[in-house]
């Protein structure tokens, strides 16, 4: 059974906001781009790289940017919004990243996934501390007298 008081409950730092905001508006923007330019972040990124079905796939990620995005914007379900997330850049990091780690060692992998990094390290901050007061998962708590 799912307990939706951990779900819902947050840290009352006001600041949270910031990181929801830098967190759902990358990836609803990368998702976004996911179809706007196919070729080049989409479908062609993912046979580039080797992903299975790659058109079934682009999709399916760049639609879970989208919503988790959205919701992490809102601050709706934000610990099970950023799970998906979370699972998209350690993806993002082992499909992308460790080979050019491999190839061309650590400060060219370091310089980039500065943002893959950023992103999943912003993700996990917010699984651990919610989606702060500002939030709709603070009004659904309170509503919900889930205290």
């Amino acid at each position: 059974m799912l307990n939706w008081r951990f779900v819902l409950k947050t840290k009352d730092w006001n600041s949270i906001i910031l990181i929801r905001i830098l967190v759902g508006c990358v990836f609803l923007s990368e998702g976004i781009q996911k179809f706007l330019f196919a070729e080049s972040v989409g479908a062609g990124r993912f046979e580039k790289i080797g992903l299975p079905v790659p058109e079934i796939t682009a999709s399916f990620v760049g639609s879970v940017e989208i919503v988790c995005g959205i919701l992490v914007l809102l601050g709706l379900f934000t610990r099970i919004a950023v799970v998906p997330l979370i699972c998209i850049m350690l993806t993002a990091i082992a499909t992308t990243k460790i080979p050019i780690l491999l190839e061309s060692g650590f400060w060219k992998m370091a310089h980039d996934s500065r943002t893959d990094f950023s992103m999943l390290l912003s993700s996990i901050f917010l699984l651990v501390n919610g989606a702060g007061p500002l939030s709709l998962d603070r009004i659904i708590l309170n509503r919900k007298n889930l205290k």
